[in-house]
């Protein structure tokens, strides 16, 4: 059998050139970054998260960090037990998988900091009969933010928590049926991959939280930081808001 070599640099003389933020700031710059930078960034967990929903738009927010000064995040759940992605509904995990992660909350619902952004994701677990506390949390908190961010499901948690009647929003497109009628207060947009809204940005299912995270931080920070993130990270954006093949996929019609 053949064999083929291939030579290069070794491992630890690879090194991946993270744009600092002069580098960012040279980048073309086509939107003004907003004049009230948030700082305090919050993340909603509980059990049956998706973990795309979270660690997608986090490690942009990772990035984005590296040249914004004071940024904070909070990982918030109920108890400060681990939080995790396992899925406990039979519909869904008929051969009831174990398989998942962990995330390990920092704050408890209780002891919140004060948040700028609070992201909120989907997942099978906003499906979960007792999802009371983190609807009220949402509730509670939505005054007092800059911006509220939902991705896939997450924006039927918001729904129920009433912060998102009266506005345009959308959100996974598999499960849509079940999810609008959480709001039937909300103006649901089934073709897109995110809605922007006032202060609250939805996204559509899973990966598009990406997406509408991206969008978000080219509001509030700016093109050139945006495209510079994103090129950091080598993820190709999605900039056409209303690109949406999957509300086709699912049969639903234009609203």
């Amino acid at each position: 059998m053949a064999t083929a070599t291939v030579t290069g640099p070794k491992v630890a003389d690879l090194q991946i050139d993270f744009p600092s933020q002069q580098d960012v700031l040279a980048a073309p710059a086509t939107q003004e970054p907003s004049s009230s930078q948030p700082k305090s960034f919050g993340y909603l967990l509980f059990p049956g998260f998706q973990a795309l929903d979270v660690f997608g738009p986090i490690d942009a927010l990772n990035v984005l960090s590296w040249g914004q000064e004071n940024m904070t995040l909070a990982m918030l759940a109920r108890t400060l037990e681990p939080v995790s992605t396992v899925v406990t509904n039979r519909k869904y995990n008929r051969v009831n998988s174990t398989f998942g992660q962990q995330v390990l909350p920092s704050h408890t619902f209780s002891d919140a900091p004060r948040l700028d952004v609070l992201i909120v994701p989907g997942g099978i677990g906003t499906q979960a009969d007792d999802v009371g506390a983190e609807i009220d949390f949402i509730r509670h908190s939505y005054p007092s933010l800059q911006y509220l961010i939902t991705v896939c499901t997450g924006a039927g948690l918001a729904a129920r928590a009433g912060v998102l009647d009266g506005r345009n929003a959308t959100t996974n497109k598999a499960i849509w049926a079940l999810t609008t009628a959480l709001g039937p207060r909300v103006h649901w947009i089934s073709h897109a991959r995110w809605v922007h809204d006032g202060n609250v940005w939805t996204s559509s299912g899973v990966s598009a939280g990406i997406d509408v995270l991206f969008a978000w931080m080219e509001a509030v920070f700016g093109n050139a930081t945006a495209t510079g993130v994103a090129n950091s990270l080598e993820y190709e954006r999605h900039l056409n808001a209303s690109w949406d093949p999957f509300a086709d996929l699912y049969n639903l019609t234009q609203a």
